[in-house]
């Protein structure tokens, strides 16, 4: 299948529960999305009330979604999270990156990756920046996809008493 992509969809009731489905389903398959532990629709819709009020046109983050041509299911999301500070304007930060877990293995990470930085380079951004968890294998996607490490914080991520995972900062150069 294909994929339909939207940037900053109007937020609405319908796709806010759609969003929380998609990151606790994500959570709760190990994803490194924000938890650390199982989650409860419940528990990502209060940490996403905060995530979203910087969505635009409100705020100067964007939502960037990718949904099934045949289906209209919600397979896959991003943020472009701005750092909202000046000098960090040429490049933004990609955040709560996912795909549908049931949708996985099918290219759409790829897919949405390579969307996020078409919008990018239209936006004339030199480059876009994510941290990722270290200890899940997500690196090797990531450079697959063109992103280099640049840093590296050793046990900066508890994600349980005696497991301390690297907080892992990759960059993709737009230049």
């Amino acid at each position: 299948m294909t994929l339909s992509f939207t940037l900053d969809p109007g937020f609405d009731p319908e796709l806010r529960a759609e969003v929380t489905s998609l990151w606790t389903a994500a959570s709760n398959a190990g994803g490194a999305v924000g938890f650390v532990h199982r989650v409860t629709e419940d528990e990502v819709g209060a940490a996403g009330a905060k995530q979203f009020a910087g969505l635009a046109p409100a705020g100067p983050d964007r939502l960037l979604i990718a949904r099934e041509a045949g289906t209209g299911r919600l397979a896959a999301m991003l943020l472009l999270e701005s750092m909202r500070f000046g000098p960090m304007d040429h490049w933004r930060l990609l955040s709560k990156v996912m795909v549908h877990p049931e949708l996985q293995g099918r290219g759409y990470g790829a897919a949405l990756l390579a969307e996020a930085e078409r919008i990018a380079r239209e936006w004339g951004l030199a480059g876009l920046k994510l941290q990722v968890r270290g200890g899940l294998g997500l690196e090797s996607f990531y450079l697959r996809s063109g992103y280099v490490e640049v840093g590296r914080v050793p046990g900066a991520i508890r994600v349980a008493p005696g497991d301390d995972r690297d907080d892992v900062v990759m960059w993709r150069d737009l230049r």
